[in-house]
């Protein structure tokens, strides 16, 4: 069975790479252009696994996490967070049990799928270190 990623941002190029990388991999993809129109995704068909940029229009990326938090439905659903470099968590984030990785921008997306496989506990094949 296929696992449903969202992944989340304002940059398109990002959910371009990254919905290529998880998809060639066997992903179920989909994207969001803010924490608000994840939202509405999320709580219609709940993700496995959230990728969200920190720092959007309208719901930011911790203001998406303490949604998810606040709704039981949904605080188990994991998230890795994607930050400008030097960026940092600050106080707003504390207590986001549902913030599994926080990955600096500019990333990998072999190191995104890498951190996927870890957050999800599924097997991370080699061979798709080439793709």
């Amino acid at each position: 069975m296929s696992r449903r990623i969202l992944i989340v941002d304002d940059e398109s190029h990002i959910r371009h790479v990254l919905s290529l990388k998880l998809r060639n991999s066997g992903f179920i993809v989909s994207t969001a252009v803010d924490g608000e129109d994840a939202l509405h995704q999320i709580t219609a068909m709940p993700p496995d696994l959230v990728i969200t940029d920190l720092q959007m229009p309208y719901v930011n990326g911790v203001e998406l996490c303490r949604s998810l938090t606040d709704e039981a439905a949904l605080a188990d659903i994991p998230v890795i967070i994607l930050t400008a470099r030097g960026y940092k968590l600050g106080d707003e984030a504390a207590g986001l049990t549902n913030v599994c990785q926080v990955v600096s921008k500019p990333f990998s997306p072999r190191t995104i799928l890498e951190q996927v496989h870890r957050v999800l506990g599924t097997m991370y094949d080699t061979r798709e270190q080439a793709a």
